[in-house]
């Protein structure tokens, strides 16, 4: 039975509503902890046992983080990284063009500085080099440098990794592994094919994290010290939200931690970043994930690929203030590119057809950084797996987005193997690949019959999952601090969503190109605002503007939204259906 009677919204979505076994536990964790029943509401769809309630709202790092050593190759891992430390070798970090990559790198250049030593950072450029270790770049650093550390990249690099004659690589990585590694001094990475997967939620800062906490307990156990790691979990959290890692198990405790770190204000780039974004409360993981991330990640995306690294792992206000100026504004001119890019792909894909198990687009000159994004743009669009591909000339790059369920990595991994990509790899739920024009119809073809398997496209637009119904005199600052205690939201731990039932649309104003501002209210002298992002890209912008008096149910995310030094709750409005 749907929720409030809404089988089809304007999105075209059904309403589902907690089960009758959440609703149970609920009321017997309310009972028994005395916590809030918003809050025992979210618990009981997380699947948190009652005994557990309150353990789960305080997360401790010391109880949740796993023993380094579950990974294999990690005590040789540390152990290498600190014999070049202690001989003071000369040390490389070669890390992903992205935030996880990014964050990786200053994990490792910030620990390293704090132990009076400088390491060579390089990223490879997007265009010119693509994702990963390649054979130049890896001779060069091999011909001036003593150890070589991949973070985020790497687990498939054996002939970039076998060029750098004269060095030792360690790779810290999470990207799915093939059926042979590198020949390295180590290959840390939770998703190679010979681990139990226990920690494959892990991101690549994640990864290099624990390698440090492996490195000292080295250092302790020869009587030496190394830098407090407490103060770098702002880099950890930025990387697990921004990677749309599961906030589940010890990362929980990562960026609950990370949040607290950062709040403080105490690295350079963050501060100068959080001020550009404007940025006026405590950092949550929706910051993370919405200013920050798309920030750090702008100059790899169309601009100089080691800006974020430099932005994250610098001591100098100065200079973190100009590389976050930059990266704003690199940031502006990838939302520019991305749109015109989305519109040509979207109009692409829907001319083939959004029900197919997987949805594709390709195009000539398409800007290899922001095909990612638009590919998760046509993702949520469709419910489907979705592949975005910029071609110049014979040559395409491309990046997939997938939905719960389906393992694009591991399909796009067999691709490559089958000889329809150049090549191609990520995870469960993100993949790059590059492929030839002539191949491009037949390898579409084929993953799309490989995703089939897996049950893409047997879905319609997802149903709209709602955790019940508030009133707007019940949505207070209060009950939404309580609920947060419930959090870090996001990727695998989704914020609650209620719905608004039978509300009228007092105001409604357009904001800039696609989104809409609604003031509610209930008829009774209750209301609150609402901002629904992207309401034009579909048809609900179009309805609520021109309402004609009518009532509707709301359903979205409660927020504080903080002005002027005053707080009040704000909707983030996600979908909406008349009520009837």
């Amino acid at each position: 039975m749907s929720f409030l009677g809404v089988e089809q919204s304007l999105t075209g979505r059904s309403w589902v509503g907690p089960g009758a076994e959440v609703e149970r536990t609920a009321e017997m964790m309310a009972q028994q902890t005395d916590l809030p029943r918003a809050v025992c509401q979210v618990l009981a769809r997380r699947g948190v046992p009652v005994a557990e309630a309150r353990g789960f709202l305080d997360p401790k790092l010391k109880e949740l983080l796993p023993d380094p050593r579950e990974m294999k190759e990690m005590e040789a891992a540390a152990a290498r990284f600190l014999e070049a430390v202690k001989q003071r070798q000369r040390i490389a970090v070669f890390a992903d063009y992205d935030v996880d990559g990014g964050s990786s790198a200053a994990l490792l250049l910030v620990w390293l500085r704090q132990m009076g030593m400088q390491a060579t950072l390089y990223v490879p450029d997007r265009i010119d080099e693509g994702y990963g270790p390649n054979v130049p770049a890896m001779q060069e650093l091999a011909g001036t440098h003593d150890l070589i550390i991949c973070v985020d990249c790497g687990t498939l690099s054996h002939e970039p990794i076998a060029a750098a004659k004269g060095a030792d690589v360690i790779v810290l990585d999470h990207h799915l592994g093939g059926e042979t590694l590198p020949d390295c001094v180590a290959v840390v990475n939770p998703n190679r094919q010979d681990e139990s997967g226990d920690l494959g939620y892990l991101c690549a800062a994640g990864v290099v994290f624990l390698m440090l906490v492996e490195a000292g307990r080295q250092l302790r156990a020869e009587g030496a010290k190394g830098p407090d790691l407490m103060t770098l979990l702002d880099l950890v959290a930025l990387a697990t939200v921004a990677d749309v890692a599961p906030l589940i198990e010890a990362n929980r405790a990562l960026v609950r931690q990370g949040l607290k770190v950062m709040a403080q204000r105490q690295r350079p780039g963050l501060v100068a970043l959080s001020d550009i974004a404007r940025m006026d409360t405590a950092p949550s993981s929706y910051h993370l994930g919405f200013l920050l991330g798309p920030r750090v990640n702008a100059g790899g995306r169309i601009g100089q690929a080691n800006l974020g690294a430099r932005l994250l792992s610098t001591d100098s206000l100065h200079e973190a203030q100009a590389l976050s100026e930059r990266l704003d504004a690199l940031n502006t001119e990838r939302r520019e590119i991305e749109n015109a890019v989305r519109a040509a792909a979207l109009e692409q894909a829907e001319a083939r057809g959004l029900e197919a198990p997987l949805v594709w687009a390709a195009g000539e000159g398409w800007h290899p950084g922001v095909v990612g994004i638009v590919a998760s743009r046509l993702k949520e669009t469709a419910n489907r797996p979705a592949i975005v591909i910029g071609f110049d000339g014979d040559e395409g790059k491309g990046s997939g987005r997938s939905v719960s369920g389906v393992d694009l990595g591991a399909s796009i991994q067999k691709l490559a193997a089958e000889g329809l990509l150049v090549k191609g790899g990520g995870h469960k739920m993100a993949a790059g690949l590059t492929v030839m024009r002539d191949k491009l119809e037949p390898a579409m073809a084929r993953l799309s019959e490989l995703l089939a398997k897996q049950g893409a496209g047997q879905a319609g637009p997802a149903d709209l999952k709602l955790d019940g119904a508030l009133m707007p005199g019940a949505a207070t600052v209060d009950l939404i601090e309580q609920i947060e205690q419930a959090g870090p939201f996001g990727a695998g731990a989704p914020a609650p969503r209620y719905a608004l039932p039978d509300l009228q649309v007092r105001f409604a104003k357009r904001v800039g190109e696609t989104h809409l501002k609604l003031s509610l209210s209930d008829g009774l002298g209750a209301g609150l605002d609402a901002i629904a992002f992207g309401a034009f890209d579909g048809p609900m912008g179009e309805k609520l503007s021109n309402h004609g008096g009518a009532r509707f149910h709301f359903a979205g995310r409660l927020e504080i939204n903080s002005w002027g030094g005053r707080q009040n709750v704000q909707l983030r409005l996600e979908d909406a259906a008349p009520a009837q």
